[in-house]
């Protein structure tokens, strides 16, 4: 599909090799919300690529297909799964994988993504997105997901690091080291949101550095930032919240300027959930990640 949308400042052509799961520029873009859906086709704002979360878009006609077909023409598209419950007790929900597959088959993205995290329950859907223990038989059970997600959909996936408030005292492998198994036994991609890393490493006392050094960096197909908020854990304790509410926080830019100088460029995503302001502050902020990406490419050894 032909773009013609330009991608302004962001780095298309960095030297950085990709991992084969990501299809998207190694650009800057914004989550799509429909409060953005006209404007966005007035101004056409230089962006490197756009997210959508699929749950949205699972229905079989209406409003949001007919915009979303319009401004894929325009800009990449990447589509974030939230409902999958990849790290859930029971069975892939039958249901949704296949309302996943008839989407994807529809919209053809350049990426599609989810999250490591359950959120399902002898089959109710609740309205979060939770933890699960890092142990042998929750990594048996979440590669047997990722594969049967991956052999579905005919398509590879990123498995995106979750946002944690409470850890799993039989958890004895480390979130990295799951996360790393998961990708080397499924081939899968990793989705690196350098907001949740900074949230769950304030929140638990770790170093938000040491755990994106542990990462397989290689495997990243895709970052995400956003905004946090502030709430207070009992014990009187500091919790962060990953509320994508907000602007992205300084030290989430300065994590994410440390995670660049690894990785190199990467497709990165501005995301806003809540309290969502204007497309042009949606777009600066993106700009700044563009910057930021373009500085990364030039100090990259010849």
């Amino acid at each position: 599909m032909n773009r013609v949308a330009d991608p302004g400042p962001a780095v298309t052509d960095s030297p950085a090799a990709f991992h084969p799961n990501a299809g998207l520029p190694a650009a800057a873009g914004i989550s799509l919300k429909p409060e953005h859906f006209a404007t966005l086709l007035e101004t056409r704002p230089a962006l490197g690529f756009l997210e959508v979360h699929a749950e949205n878009y699972m229905v079989p006609g209406g409003p949001y297909h007919h915009y979303l077909e319009q401004i894929h023409r325009l800009y990449p598209l990447s589509i974030h799964g939230v409902g999958l419950s990849i790290g859930g007790s029971g069975p892939l929900d039958e249901a949704h994988l296949e309302r996943l597959q008839q989407l994807l088959r529809r919209h053809s993205p350049e990426a599609f993504s989810e999250h490591l995290a359950w959120s399902t329950h002898a089959g109710s859907y609740l309205n979060d997105l939770l933890p699960l223990p890092y142990d042998e038989y929750h990594l048996d059970r979440v590669c047997d997901h990722v594969d049967q997600v991956q052999e579905r959909l005919a398509r590879p996936m990123l498995l995106e690091n979750p946002a944690t408030y409470v850890q799993f005292a039989n958890s004895h492998l480390a979130e990295t080291q799951f996360l790393g198994e998961v990708i080397q036994r499924t081939g899968c991609g990793l989705l690196l949101d350098v907001n949740n890393v900074y949230v769950s490493c304030i929140n638990h006392g770790h170093s938000s550095r040491d755990y994106i050094r542990a990462l397989p960096l290689q495997q990243v197909g895709e970052i995400h930032l956003a905004g946090f908020s502030h709430d207070q854990a009992a014990g009187h304790a500091p919790l962060l919240i990953d509320s994508h509410s907000t602007p992205v926080a300084e030290a989430v830019w300065e994590l994410y300027r440390f995670t660049l100088s690894l990785t190199g460029p990467r497709p990165t995503l501005i995301e806003r959930d809540n309290d969502l302001p204007p497309l042009p502050r949606l777009v600066a902020e993106a700009d700044t990640a563009a910057r930021l990406l373009k500085a990364s490419a030039q100090e990259l050894p010849a």
